[in-house]
């Protein structure tokens, strides 16, 4: 027979781990986000726009569906792709990234 301490315990746990992810999550992004080119360019074309609220809830609703193919694709993927073989992948991927940007850099 379980105590109702013992379930406290559990959901404790499940609840720890829903903000773990939810802030690693968040953190990680906001500060992905900041200062990139998406974030200047949403305050050019608020600016420009003088529709500061308009220019909100186009951006916002633009990283959220960005944000929902990421979730989606990932999801996908993790069902069809070993963790280790996805990480492999995904350092290539970025690796790949990084030497375009630093080729794009010096022939400039």
């Amino acid at each position: 027979m379980e105590t109702p301490t013992a379930v406290k315990v559990g959901e404790q746990r499940s609840t720890n781990g829903f903000w773990s992810v939810f802030f690693s999550t968040f953190l990680t992004i906001f500060l992905a986000e900041l200062g990139d080119k998406t974030q200047i360019t949403t305050m050019l074309m608020s600016a420009e726009s003088q529709s500061p609220l308009i220019v909100f809830a186009g951006a916002g609703l633009a990283l959220i569906s960005t944000s929902l193919i990421g979730v989606l694709l990932g999801q996908w993927l993790s069902k069809r792709v070993s963790e280790e073989s996805l990480d492999t992948w995904a350092g290539i991927l970025l690796l790949l990234i990084t030497i375009g940007l630093v080729g794009d850099i010096v022939g400039s």
